[in-house]
């Protein structure tokens, strides 16, 4: 069966993320979303997501389709519905579509498709929010766990570290010495040619992925998670960095979400409650206003490769779009457009060729580089948000 992700109504509420990847692609738990269904269906997904991504994220669409709300978690019973579903048939939840089969002319005319209806009526995740992603990362990292280490042996872990509770797992090439690890309450898993550099004190539940590194002293609560290729100091909480990204230094980072290829400067500290205990509110880039989030504890949220300078301090609920560069004294505004440049005493745009010299400049440290599409794609995301600078 040919599966597709599907990017649902709540994609506009999870930019910054979803301007630079489909919803599937963000990351919760170890796994991604995609990654999540590709495990449990055994099948390799493709995307359906907007005309601008799809040179980068290209639909493969076959005669006979399986598309999936792309924000939906994979669970036991979803599954088994999944799987039941005939051509011409839509999995609901009320108003909402979790998934379908059908043909390839229908996947060319979708969502404009008439389905027959099979309710479910269980209980299931969707990501319908930024926030929602620390909100349940240690309930999915939980699962993940169980689904990537069971019937597997760790790599030994040394004997210089503090452990508490078994559930900790080591890739091959894993690197972990003289820290304490409490695995208690949820797992940790540290993925292949990870490090946990000495005096670092981790609770989990925790995700390392491949090659990340946390740095010496650095102080981790859980649910937090780090994809591939990051570095981390400091002391962070119930955070996920996507992948790419660096939070290297001394610094309080939580309850907050940052994309892939950013980097926040030594000594760059979030609030993520208020000083008057009130419920946050953020950016909505749906309504085009800051809305409530039902939340006391939100952090930072930063799409992909923004940065921020030395000593930045960020005020509780603050959303940075794609490519900003964030820098000076005092605290800037709770949104910051993408490629804007400046602080709190104001920011400028942030031209779209030198943004992308920067960013082939970080790609190129890890080997990678920009290819055409990436670039059309970060020239459209450019052209898109040219309101919100204004």
């Amino acid at each position: 069966m040919n599966l597709i992700l599907f990017d649902g109504p709540q994609r506009d509420n999870l930019l910054p993320f979803t301007y630079t990847r489909p919803v599937a692609h963000l990351r919760l738990g170890i796994l991604t979303l995609a990654e999540k269904w590709e495990r449990r269906l055994e099948t390799t997904p493709s995307f359906y997501t907007p005309c601008y991504l799809r040179e980068c994220f290209r639909p493969n669409i076959q005669s006979d389709n399986l598309m999936v709300n792309g924000g939906l978690t994979p669970n036991l019973r979803i599954l088994s519905k999944v799987i039941e579903l005939k051509t011409g048939q839509g999995l609901f939840a009320g108003e909402e579509l979790l998934a379908c089969r059908i043909t390839g002319e229908e996947v060319v005319e979708f969502p404009d498709i008439s389905l027959e209806r099979i309710e479910f009526d269980a209980d299931f995740t969707m990501i319908r929010n930024p926030w929602d992603l620390f909100l349940l990362n240690e309930a999915e990292l939980k699962k993940d766990f169980e689904l990537v280490t069971g019937g597997r042996v760790s790599a030994p872990l040394s004997s210089t570290n503090t452990v508490m509770g078994d559930k900790i797992f080591l890739e091959e090439g894993a690197y972990v010495e003289a820290s304490i690890l409490n695995a208690v309450d949820a797992p940790i898993y540290i993925g292949k040619n990870a490090k946990v550099l000495e005096g670092s004190m981790i609770r989990g539940g925790l995700a390392i992925g491949e090659s990340s590194v946390i740095k010496m002293g650095a102080k981790i609560y859980g649910a937090t998670t780090l994809g591939p290729h990051c570095k981390v100091g400091g002391e962070v909480s119930n955070s996920i960095l996507m992948g790419y990204s660096n939070k290297g230094h001394d610094g309080y980072l939580g309850n907050s979400v940052l994309g892939e290829w950013c980097n926040l400067g030594a000594d760059t500290n979030t609030s993520n409650l208020k000083n008057n205990y009130d419920e946050v509110k953020v950016w909505n880039y749906t309504l085009g206003r800051f809305s409530k989030t039902g939340q006391q504890f939100v952090g930072l949220l930063m799409g992909d490769h923004s940065k921020s300078g030395i000593n930045t301090m960020f005020n509780t609920g603050t959303v940075v779009g794609v490519s900003a560069n964030v820098y000076g004294a005092g605290f800037p505004r709770n949104f910051i457009p993408s490629y804007s440049w400046g602080g709190a005493s104001g920011t400028m745009e942030y031209k779209v060729d030198k943004a992308m010299d920067t960013m082939e400049r970080m790609m190129s440290r890890r080997g990678l580089t920009l290819s055409e599409a990436q670039k059309e794609m970060y020239q459209k995301i450019f052209d898109m948000t040219s309101d919100y600078r204004r």
